[in-house]
């Protein structure tokens, strides 16, 4: 007995010793540098998985919100879809999406959110461009359907070539523009390939030929002049819009005036309907420093204020004359110059535009603007529909009307008194 449990205890010994080394083959089947690799690549595993996890579930949610979208919008397609088909008639699809874009922008009850069709999409842009390709002629019908020049612009081909305001456009070269509208002769000079024309015109009766070729036209926003009054030396300027190329022209004038020794000044925004918000910052940055505050952008209910990048504040006096016609960024001008330069402001009430559009271009070449901010003086007051009241309310006498000098325009004159004033304070 005593020897068969020897036995029995070697054999669970034997056992024991074998299980161990089982143990320890299982185990330990890698070397620690296969261990260190196997460790990486499953975290490296690990890390993509749940990258390509993420990213289908984010698939899923972008593709949920299209689908909200779209659905919002299906009454629309399937409008649209089922007049395409249906209508008796052919249908001219960009008509149907530009009436569309018609009809939610005129929903937004707002006269400055609008569609603009080509032609006004044009003018627009080349009002605020500042520059367009042209001969550098203005031109309008009179009551007898004759076609005159009202206006020509600096530096241009008709202005080398001698045509001056009033005269009659007769022809370019062999149309034949009596009795025509304007857009005969202002479409045929944009469209044709060479740019080169021959212009048949007529000045007191005599008729004359002028040769004009199209090119890159600057418009003139700003012009000025010295007045002299009292014995002082002031600076008249007047800008008829805020477009891209104002500021520069604003910047060699008052250089200019500067040259001159001015004494005071006198700017002039009336009839100016406004412009690009950037350049009257720019402008403004030529009158006063960077400590002053020039407009406030309400978004929201969100206040931000913008402030002059300009590196000094004007000394002398300084008068704006506006009217009814003065809107939107002169207004913005304007009220800057009141609140915080000390300007005083002559002429009638504003127009009352208090808003910013963001302008938008479609692919047929067709424009949509719409409001997207309120825009507030620097004090934080709105003009919207209010306009800004001036310190001296100045009616333009008839006179002006009739003969239209700087002597009857009584407006200036009373401008020219408020900055006497003020130079005999100094």
């Amino acid at each position: 007995m005593e020897k068969h449990s020897n036995n029995k205890n070697k054999t669970e010994i034997d056992k024991k010793k074998m299980n161990k080394e089982n143990t320890k083959r299982i185990v330990n089947p890698f070397t620690h540098t296969e261990v260190i690799f196997l460790v990486i690549v499953t975290t490296i595993v690990s890390i993509l998985m749940t990258y390509v996890c993420t990213k289908t579930y984010l698939s899923k949610e972008t593709t949920n919100t299209t689908n909200i979208k779209d659905n919002s919008l299906q009454e629309f397609i399937d409008t649209y879809q089922n007049i395409v088909d249906s209508y008796y008639k052919e249908v001219d699809k960009q008509e149907l999406i530009d009436n569309a874009i018609k009809g939610m922008l005129s929903g937004l009850d707002d006269p400055y959110s609008t569609y603009l069709d080509k032609t006004t999409s044009s003018n627009f842009d080349a009002s605020l461009a500042g520059t367009y390709q042209g001969v550098g002629l203005e031109v309008y019908n009179d009551k007898d359907m004759n076609i005159i020049v009202s206006r020509v612009f600096e530096n241009s081909s008709a202005a080398k070539a001698g045509i001056e305001e009033g005269d009659i456009i007769k022809k370019i070269d062999d149309k034949n523009l009596t009795g025509k509208e304007t857009t005969e002769f202002s479409d045929y000079a944009k469209t044709k390939k060479s740019g080169e024309f021959t212009v048949v015109y007529v000045r007191d009766g005599q008729e004359k030929t002028a040769k004009l070729k199209r090119s890159i036209i600057i418009i003139q926003s700003v012009s000025s002049k010295t007045i002299m009054q009292e014995n002082h030396k002031i600076g008249y300027i007047k800008i008829d819009i805020f477009s891209a190329t104002t500021y520069s022209q604003l910047k060699k004038t008052i250089e200019k005036l500067e040259k001159e020794n001015i004494e005071g000044m006198i700017i002039d925004v009336r009839d100016n309907t406004g412009g690009h918000l950037t350049v009257v910052s720019d402008m403004l940055s030529l009158m006063m420093d960077k400590s002053h505050v020039i407009y406030q952008i309400e978004n929201k209910g969100k206040k931000t204020k913008y402030y002059s990048t300009g590196k000094k504040t004007k000394q002398y006096p300084i008068v704006i004359l506006q009217n009814s016609g003065s809107a939107s960024a002169s207004e913005l001008f304007t009220a800057a110059m009141k609140e915080e330069y000390g300007a005083k402001v002559v002429g009638t009430k504003s127009y009352g535009k208090g808003t910013v559009q963001e302008l938008n271009t479609l692919q047929d070449g067709t424009q949509y603007k719409f409001t997207t901010k309120k825009w507030l003086t620097p004090k934080g007051n709105w003009i919207h529909e209010k306009g800004i009241t001036p310190d001296e309310n100045v009616e333009l006498d008839e006179k002006y009307f009739e003969n239209p000098t700087q002597e009857n325009d009584n407006q200036l004159q009373k401008a020219l008194y408020v900055v006497n004033q003020e130079l005999k304070e100094k």
